[in-house]
């Protein structure tokens, strides 16, 4: 198996969990509160959301398209 790959499994991996954590943190009820007063997740919350998902593309990528001969 390549670096590459190895990489993108890895990458994939942490997505999931930093995307539980902000799933546990979304859950919170301060957060309930402050998203039922503004009508958005707090900003720590939402770069829980973006930082897992982009880590998931990245590594969902990587482990199928990376280091093809």
């Amino acid at each position: 198996m390549s670096p590459v790959r190895i990489l993108g499994i890895v990458l994939l991996v942490v997505g999931i969990v930093v995307l539980y954590f902000g799933w546990q943190a979304s859950e919170a009820v301060m957060e309930q509160a402050h998203e039922a007063l503004t009508g958005r997740y707090t900003d720590e919350t939402m770069w829980y959301f973006i930082g897992g998902g982009v880590a998931v593309v990245a590594g969902l990528l990587l482990t199928l398209f990376g280091a093809r001969r």
